[in-house]
């Protein structure tokens, strides 16, 4: 047996932890989230400049090697030498963890970066790291590769006094980030079209060198959140023409000391039903909410009914709304800045300040009851939609209770339509639904039947983004699946939603035709899945299956190769060529027999499958509505764009 002494303790010096363990330090770990989330940490920095009111333009440029450079206008990376340590700042910054001018309030009033380490894991991680400094007429510059200083810190030329900022440029070290090889334009320009609206009023510029490219694009919205809440709208239409805006500073007592938070609230209520609320502290995505979120609905739901019962505007005899009705087709922006965030983890997913959900809910609770009754046309189509809302919340009892029996298989709903695993243990268990009743039998035939489970749908399930939830649990489809996985369903008021615990399967696969109907069918789940069973995807129950597109084999060999895409397929040939092309093209599910299905698409050591995550609710709310909306002139332009990367399956 190995020996366990002291020498077998390993103290990692520097930077070298972070190289080792980068999923400690970088949301997202070493896939594609980590390698944007370098470029995050960066930004952010420019952010707080542009917050301490220092900078007014940020500008980031996608580089032809790859590499990606953050330039801002503000005071400029310290360069001097910090007597403590006895390296210039600068140096300190990039190559320390836990080094940083956020700890007090002296260099930043309010922050994004808490904790010291975005900038040095960003050049941990980075085959080189090059940063310039212009500041009192002198442009200085450091770079570092791999995290080690290889161009100490120097004065190398001069600038006009008044040219004062940082430009950071990095390039993610492919050792490290193994599976990912460049930035995506589409979701950095999302990030700054969204800090754009943050921030109102600061520019921020997007170029794309790569490729012989030079696309440039400027994001300055001087609307604030009210602008951004009414840009995530989309579709339906607003109830009013502008947005709500509900903005003030509070003072709040934090450890026997007053703290001045600033409040921004944009909302909008629109005709539709789903909700959209997005959380913000210090211009950093709260995914998961908080204490402000929490703040915000409880003064929310408070002033509403406090309006609506002393205006009369509850008619005897009909259902009092919820919170949730209440919110039915809101689209909300809430964004707080404090001295002192405290977040749930690095990635700052979720804010645990109880003097946020004090602040908001002061200043919503006040704003918000000034506007209803400045306007009070406005205040009776809000009340009304709400009104509405809890009336078919009634109206869907009596739906919600079929599809939320214990045991789907007792549901009159699902004869024959569910082929059931035998496992009873959700964490093995899984459920694939399957589109067309050929497929179907196929996938029933081929499965393991042990821990698989089939469901097929007939057709394409109801558009829930253009549907409320009473004519959402009448769709027979749908209420096959609520019923399959157990759970029941959000968006039917506070006493019916989602259970997570309840789900019966822990992997809950679509598996679609590999065509346009495919990708449709798709897509109406994905919707439904992300508007009505948030909860299943946020705990990565949901995932979707990859069926190849070619069966191929060779002349002379018994050997089989299922190719997933037509770049694998060319692949594929190039490498065997000279030998005969017996290609066999799948047009869909049901043209595979059970043990072609089985082999390819449900074997869990052979088949592919791809977990669907929600990284960015902003993104995925406004795809959505894009897409599946009632509004077509933005689908069109989407599909116009597009075009050119569309291929016929002929």
């Amino acid at each position: 047996m190995a020996t366990y002494t002291a020498e077998s303790i390993k103290v990692l010096k520097g930077l070298e932890g972070v190289r080792r363990r980068p999923a400690m330090y970088v949301q997202g770990g070493t896939g594609v989230d980590g390698y944007h989330q370098l470029l995050t940490e960066i930004v952010d920095n420019a952010v707080d400049e542009a917050l301490a009111g220092f900078a007014d333009m940020i500008a980031i440029s996608l580089e032809d090697d790859g590499s990606v450079s953050v330039t801002d206008n503000g005071r400029g990376i310290p360069v001097e030498v910090m007597k403590k340590e006895g390296r210039p700042a600068i140096e300190v910054i990039f190559t320390e963890l836990h080094a940083g001018g956020k700890f007090d309030s002296s260099a930043y009033k309010v922050s994004g970066g808490l904790h010291g380490v975005g900038s040095s894991v960003v050049n941990a991680l980075s085959t080189f790291l090059e940063a310039e400094v212009r500041k009192g007429g002198k442009c200085y510059r450091i770079r570092f590769d791999r995290g080690e200083v290889t161009f100490p810190i120097q004065s190398v030329g001069t600038v006009r006094k008044s040219d004062t900022g940082s430009t950071v440029a990095f390039l993610p070290d492919p050792e490290i980030f193994k599976d990912v090889r460049s930035f995506e334009y589409q979701r950095i320009r999302r990030r700054l079209r969204e800090l754009a609206y943050l921030t109102g009023g600061v520019r921020f510029r997007l170029q794309d060198r790569r490729g012989g490219e030079n696309r440039e694009e400027e994001f300055c919205e001087e609307g604030g959140v009210g602008a951004f809440a009414a840009s995530v709208a989309g579709e339906p239409k607003p109830l009013y023409t502008t947005p709500i805006l509900l903005r003030s500073r509070c003072t709040v007592e934090v450890q026997e000391k007053e703290e001045e938070i600033e409040v921004e609230v944009g909302l909008v209520h629109t005709g539709g039903y789903s909700q959209t609320l997005l959380t913000y502290a210090n211009m950093i995505t709260n995914r998961d909410g908080g204490t402000h979120l929490t703040g915000f609905k409880t003064a929310y739901t408070r002033v509403l009914n406090n309006y609506a019962r002393t205006k009369n505007m509850i008619k005897k005899g009909d259902p009092a709304p919820t919170g949730e009705d209440f919110l039915e087709g809101v689209s909300c922006v809430i964004s707080v800045k404090l001295s002192d965030p405290q977040f749930e983890s690095q990635a700052k997913v979720k804010l645990l300040n109880p003097e946020a959900q004090t602040a908001v809910q002061s200043v919503v609770y006040e704003k918000l009851g000034e506007y209803l009754e400045e306007n009070p046309r406005v205040a009776k189509v809000i009340i009304e939609k709400a009104a509405n809302a809890a009336k078919a919340r009634e109206a869907a009892r009596k739906a919600r209770d079929l599809v939320r029996r214990a045991n789907p298989l007792d549901n009159d709903e699902l004869p024959g339509k569910l082929a059931d695993c035998q496992a009873e243990d959700p964490s093995v268990s899984e459920i694939y639904i399957v589109e067309g009743d050929s497929a179907g039998g196929s996938a029933k035939q081929g499965r393991e039947r042990r821990f698989q489970a089939i469901l097929p749908l007939r057709g394409k399930i109801l558009n829930v983004e253009r549907a409320n939830i009473a004519k959402i649990l009448k769709n027979t489809e749908i209420r096959a699946m609520v019923a399959a996985i157990g759970a029941g369903i959000e968006g039917t008021g506070d006493d019916t939603h989602f259970n997570l615990e309840d789900v019966r399967y822990h992997r809950i696969i679509i598996m679609t035709d590999a065509d346009v109907d495919g990708s449709h069918i798709r897509t109406l789940l994905l919707t439904f899945f992300y508007r009505y069973m948030r909860p299943m995807i946020d705990a990565g129950y949901l995932f979707i299956a990859q069926p190849p597109l070619y069966r191929v084999r060779f002349s002379r060999s018994k050997e089989v190769a299922y190719v997933y895409d037509d770049a694998l397929l060319q692949g594929l040939l190039k490498r065997n060529r000279g030998r005969r092309y017996e290609i066999q093209r799948f047009k869909g599910l049901g043209e595979m027999n059970p043990e072609q299905l089985w082999e390819t698409t449900m074997n869990p050591e052979t088949r592919v499958l791809h977990r669907v995550t929600i990284a960015d609710a902003f993104e995925v709310s406004e795809t959505f509505e894009m897409l599946m909306g009632s509004e077509v002139l933005p689908r069109r332009e989407f599909i116009e764009d597009n075009a050119h990367l569309a291929k016929l399956d002929l």
